[in-house]
C-alpha cells in the first residue's frame, strides 16, 4: 500500500505542452496531465487499454478511431487496446488517464 501526494511526484514533459505525473501500481498506470492550450497529441496506438478517466479542467478535442469529440469536465473516454487516437488542447487542460496494464515505457 502506498499513500502519495501528487504535488510531491516528479513532473515530466513527455511531449511539447504535455506535462505529467505518474502513479504506478502492480497492474495499472495513472497519469495526471497538465496540458497547454494548442498542444497536439500525435496519432498513435498502444496495446494498453486507456480510460481518459476525468477531464478536470478545460476542453480537449480527442479523435478515437476516426471519430472526433470535444471533451469537457466530467467527460470520460474509453479507448480499447490498439485503437488509433490523437488530440489537441483547445484550452489549458487538466486530465487524468488510466492505463492497463502498466505503462512500462513510463516507469
Amino acid at each position: 500500500m502506498a499513500f502519495l501526494n501528487l504535488n510531491n511526484l516528479d513532473e515530466r514533459e513527455l511531449l511539447p505542452g504535455f506535462k505529467v505525473r505518474f502513479v504506478h501500481s502492480d497492474t495499472m498506470t495513472l497519469a495526471y496531465w497538465t496540458i497547454d492550450e494548442g498542444a497536439e497529441l500525435p496519432e498513435h496506438s498502444h496495446h494498453h487499454e486507456q480510460v481518459l478517466a476525468a477531464v478536470m479542467e478545460g476542453e480537449f478535442e480527442i479523435t478515437v478511431d476516426g471519430e472526433a469529440q470535444i471533451v469537457r469536465p466530467g467527460d470520460v473516454v474509453v479507448i480499447p487496446s490498439n485503437v488509433v487516437h490523437s488530440g489537441r488542447a483547445l484550452t489549458n487542460c487538466k486530465m487524468q488517464d488510466v492505463f492497463q496494464p502498466v505503462r512500462e515505457d513510463y516507469l
